[in-house]
C-alpha cells in the first residue's frame, strides 16, 4: 500500500495560486499512491468545492470528504476539512468531530477525524486516520490528542469483541495528518503512548531510526513560525509496524505551506 499525505492549505500554492491539479500531480510524483489523504480542504459555494473538483482528477478514486467546519455566511455554504480518495475497496466511512473545549481570546476552529476503512489484498483491511488538530489552543489541540488515541482504542477494542455480524472492524490502522505539534511536544507523547492495547508508531522513526524528522511546515517561508518545523506525521499500528518499507518528504514543492509525505508499506 502507497498513501501520501498533505496539508494542502485550501490548495493555494506560496504563490498564491489556488490549483488542485497541482496538488495531484505532487502527490502523484512522489508515489503512485493508493489512498490520499488531504487536510484543508475548502467546498465553498460559489468559489469552488475542491472535494467534487478533485475526485475528477482522480478516476478510479473513491472520494470522502469530512467537513470540521460547516457554516454559513450571506446564505452561501462554506465547509472546510479532510479528504480522503482511494482505489481500494472501502469497508467503513466514519467522520468524528474532535473536542472544541473553550479556550477565550484564541482564535481557533473546530476540528475532526475522517475514519476510512480500506480491504488491501494484501495487508487486508487496513483502518485510514487523518485529522488536523488546532494550531492556536494547546489546550484544544492536547484534548484533540487524546481523543484520536482514544477513538482509536475504541476501533481497536470493537475489532477483539465484534458486534454481531460486524465485519468491517480491524485493529491496524494508518494515522496521518497536520498534528501542528513537533516530535518533542505532549501531544506527540501522547499519540504515540506505548500501550498493551495498541501503539501507535511513529513511520518515520521506523523508517529512518537515526535521523531526525525533517521539517514539514514553513519550510520555504516562516509567515506562521520564526523556523522550519516538523508538524505532519504518520502513525502505524503494531501490526503494520514491520511493514514500513519507506516514509519520504517532499521538501522541494511550494505548492502549499506544508510539505507532502508518502508511505509504503510491504504486503503480507
Amino acid at each position: 500500500m502507497k498513501l501520501v499525505t498533505w496539508n494542502t492549505q485550501e490548495c493555494k500554492g506560496l504563490a498564491g495560486q489556488v490549483s488542485c491539479s497541482r496538488i495531484v500531480e505532487t502527490a502523484r510524483a512522489l508515489a503512485d499512491f493508493d489512498v490520499l489523504c488531504l487536510q484543508e480542504i475548502s467546498d465553498n459555494d460559489p468559489d469552488a468545492y475542491q472535494s467534487v473538483e478533485i475526485g475528477k482528477l482522480l478516476p478510479g478514486f473513491q472520494v470522502f470528504f469530512g467537513a470540521a467546519q460547516d457554516l454559513f455566511e450571506d446564505g452561501q455554504r462554506k465547509r472546510f476539512g479532510n479528504l480522503v480518495a482511494t482505489r481500494l475497496p472501502v469497508a467503513q466511512v466514519q467522520h468524528h468531530p474532535l473536542p472544541f473545549p473553550a479556550d477565550p481570546g484564541i482564535g481557533s476552529t473546530p476540528r475532526m477525524c475522517t475514519v476510512v476503512t480500506v480491504r488491501d489484498p494484501q495487508l487486508g483491511p487496513v483502518r485510514i486516520m487523518t485529522t488536523h488538530l488546532e494550531f492556536y489552543s494547546k489546550i484544544q489541540r492536547l484534548a484533540q490528542a487524546r481523543a484520536v488515541r482514544a477513538l482509536h482504542l475504541e476501533y481497536f477494542e470493537q475489532a477483539q469483541s465484534p458486534p454481531r455480524g460486524a465485519t468491517q472492524l480491524t485493529a491496524e490502522a494508518i494515522l496521518c495528518g497536520d498534528f501542528n505539534s513537533h516530535p518533542g511536544t505532549e501531544e506527540h507523547a501522547v499519540l504515540s503512548e506505548t500501550s498493551e492495547l495498541s501503539t501507535f508508531w511513529d513511520a518515520w522513526t521506523l523508517a529512518h531510526p537515526d535521523q531526525p524528522h525533517p521539517p514539514t511546515f514553513c519550510v520555504h517561508e516562516q509567515k506562521y513560525l520564526p523556523e522550519p518545523v516538523a508538524f505532519d506525521f504518520v502513525y502505524v499500528t503494531d501490526g503494520l509496524q514491520d511493514r514500513v518499507r519507506r516514509l519520504d518528504v517532499d521538501g522541494a514543492t511550494r505548492a502549499s505551506d506544508h510539505q507532502p509525505l508518502a508511505l509504503e508499506l510491504e504486503g503480507g
